[in-house]
C-alpha cells in the first residue's frame, strides 16, 4: 500500500510505502529500487518529523479521521446550503476530507478563476478537473479539504462559517480584500494543534 505523509497524514513531505511481506528477498528488491535510484537520501529531519507524526497520530489518529469526515460533510452541506453546486449530494458528499464543487461549464476554466478569486481573500484552494472537463489548466471544479481546519479544532459551526465567506467571495462577488480580514480574524481564533501531545498532555509520549 502506497500513500502520503503529508495530507490526511499530517506530517513532513514525503510517503509511505508498506507491506505485510516479510520475505527478506522482497525487502531488499524495495530498498534497492527505492534507494539510490528513487530517493538520494532519507534527510534525518524528514525522519524526525514522521516519527513525531506516528507518535500523534497513534494517540489521536481515529478521533482525527473521524472528524475529518465530519466535517468534511458538515462543509459541503453548508456550501450546498449557499447556493453551491456540491457533487454527491445523494451519496452524503464525501466520506474522507475532500469536498468537490462545481462553478461553470465543462472546460469553462471556473474553477481556476475561483482559485484566484479565494486565494485573493486568503483563502487557498486547488482547481480540479470534473467528470466532463478535458482540460487540467480550465477546469470547472475545486478540491477542497477539511484536515486542515480540523486539526486546529474547528467543527460544525465553523464549517458553516467557512462556507459563508466561500459564499461572499464566489457567489455575492464582494471584494476579496474585505473577506481577507474576516478570514484572518476566524483564523486568529485556532492557533493551537489540536490532536498533537503538548505540556498539558504528555501520556504515552515516546521519548
Amino acid at each position: 500500500m502506497t500513500g502520503s505523509s503529508h495530507k490526511t497524514f499530517p506530517g513532513p513531505q514525503g510517503g509511505f510505502l508498506l507491506s505485510s511481506s516479510e520475505d527478506p528477498s522482497f525487502q531488499r528488491k524495495l530498498n534497492t529500487s527505492i534507494f539510490p535510484g528513487v530517493c538520494s537520501s532519507y534527510h534525518l529531519h524528514h525522519v524526525a518529523g514522521k516519527v513525531v507524526a506516528l507518535a500523534e497520530f497513534e494517540e489521536y489518529g481515529a478521533a482525527y479521521a473521524h472528524d475529518i469526515v465530519k466535517n468534511g460533510q458538515a462543509f459541503a452541506s453548508a456550501l450546498a446550503a449557499e447556493g453551491f453546486d456540491v457533487l454527491a449530494e445523494s451519496r452524503g458528499y464525501t466520506a474522507s476530507h475532500q469536498v468537490l464543487t462545481r462553478h461553470g461549464e465543462t472546460d469553462s476554466g471556473a474553477g481556476a478563476k475561483a482559485a484566484r478569486l479565494l486565494e485573493d481573500a486568503g483563502i487557498i484552494t486547488n482547481m480540479n478537473m470534473l467528470p466532463g472537463d478535458t482540460k487540467a489548466l480550465t477546469p470547472s471544479g475545486l478540491r477542497l479539504g477539511v484536515q486542515e481546519l480540523t486539526r486546529v479544532g474547528m467543527g460544525a459551526l465553523e464549517m458553516q462559517e467557512v462556507a459563508k465567506l466561500y459564499a461572499r467571495v464566489l457567489l455575492h462577488s464582494e471584494d476579496p480584500v474585505t473577506v481577507k480580514k474576516d478570514v484572518a480574524h476566524l483564523k486568529s481564533d485556532f492557533q493551537t494543534i489540536r490532536y498533537c501531545f503538548n505540556e498539558e498532555n504528555l501520556t504515552g509520549y515516546p521519548f
